[in-house]
């Protein structure tokens, strides 16, 4: 059964207002006359600001699916799509419904747990190691995502994470010195320097949007949700993206998350495509550190965010002093 055969039943439907997405895509859970429970996402250009992002007028995710490439992940990671079409301007994906085992962003993993994840991710990278998908989204779409002439007419549209990105990158130019934050800001406005360093890494399959809440924890496996920015390039850039996105959650420091990654990883990741990764963590989320060091209610928050951004300075002015990349 396929296509819209799937929803006939429907009998019941709950709105998922408060889901942890930012991108806009539209989610519901709904139940079946035979008590299946499914959860529906509805992707449409018109709304979802990461489809407008890597461009195209279909989801990402729904093409990863349809051409079979989740079915070569490996054991220990898995996908939740169940179907998928393609209705007017919108993707339709339709997902095992699982619950509680997705994380939020209050949730927190142990250590054992940590490691379990990096090691889930090492093994996604490893499957596609020197032979990742074709048709993803382009890797430099993915590294300035949230560079301020992309979001500038997001703002204008009066989207309000757009006008928070821009306010963002103001502060860090602000609270970064000018070694570090010029050459941020240089890559933001032209990134391919960036993209050329990393593609002369390892190339597997990559996520590309790891973080807590596009995961979910069943036994043993390690679930990712959301592969709408999945692209290509070097396994550190997702154990960067993680770790830039949810240090908090994570019951490893930052090195130690990192390491256990690079232990699993093997042959996967090399010491230039990590050293470009970490510095591409701070063009991911620099502006949201800089803005809550400065902005956020909470004095114990801006605290940590100003010590994180902090440590991510310092790693992009060690990739920036060993050449890894060159922005002018």
């Amino acid at each position: 059964m396929g296509g819209t055969e799937l929803l006939q039943d429907v009998v019941e439907r709950e709105p998922l207002a408060g889901h942890a997405g930012m991108s806009g895509a539209g989610l519901e859970r709904v139940r079946l006359a035979d008590g299946r429970r499914f959860v529906v996402k509805r992707v449409s250009p018109r709304t979802d600001i990461t489809l407008r992002l890597v461009g195209g007028s279909v989801s990402g995710e729904y093409s990863l699916w349809r051409t079979g490439a989740l079915d070569r992940l490996p054991a220990g990671v898995s996908h939740a799509l169940l179907d998928g079409w393609v209705e007017g301007d919108a993707t339709v994906i339709v997902m095992r419904d699982l619950g509680d085992t997705v994380l939020g962003w209050g949730d927190r993993l142990d250590p054992d747990q940590t490691r379990m994840v990096m090691d889930r991710i090492a093994r996604l990278h490893l499957a596609f190691l020197d032979d990742p998908p074709q048709g993803l989204a382009p890797l430099e779409s993915v590294l300035d995502s949230f560079a301020p002439h992309r979001m500038t007419g997001f703002a204008d549209e009066g989207i309000e994470l757009a006008r928070f990105v821009l306010r963002g990158w103001e502060l860090f130019q602000e609270q970064v010195a000018a070694d570090v934050a010029e050459p941020v800001m240089g890559l933001l406005a032209d990134v391919q320097p960036l993209a050329d360093a990393l593609l002369r890494g390892p190339l597997t399959l990559l996520h590309a949007d790891l973080a807590s809440v596009n995961m979910a924890l069943e036994g043993d496996d390690l679930v990712l949700l959301d592969w709408a920015l999945a692209s290509v390039g070097p396994g550190a850039l997702d154990a960067a993206r993680l770790v830039v996105s949810c240090a908090p959650a994570l019951g490893l420091s930052r090195e130690e998350t990192l390491a256990a990654y690079e232990q699993a990883a093997g042959p996967a990741v090399d010491k230039d495509s990590m050293n470009a990764a970490l510095l591409a963590g701070l063009l991911w989320l620099g502006w949201n550190k800089a803005l809550d060091a400065a902005d956020h209610t909470d004095p114990a928050k801006r605290a940590r965010e100003a010590a994180d951004l902090d440590w991510w300075v310092g790693q992009a002015r060690m990739a920036l002093e060993q050449g890894v990349v060159t922005w002018r």
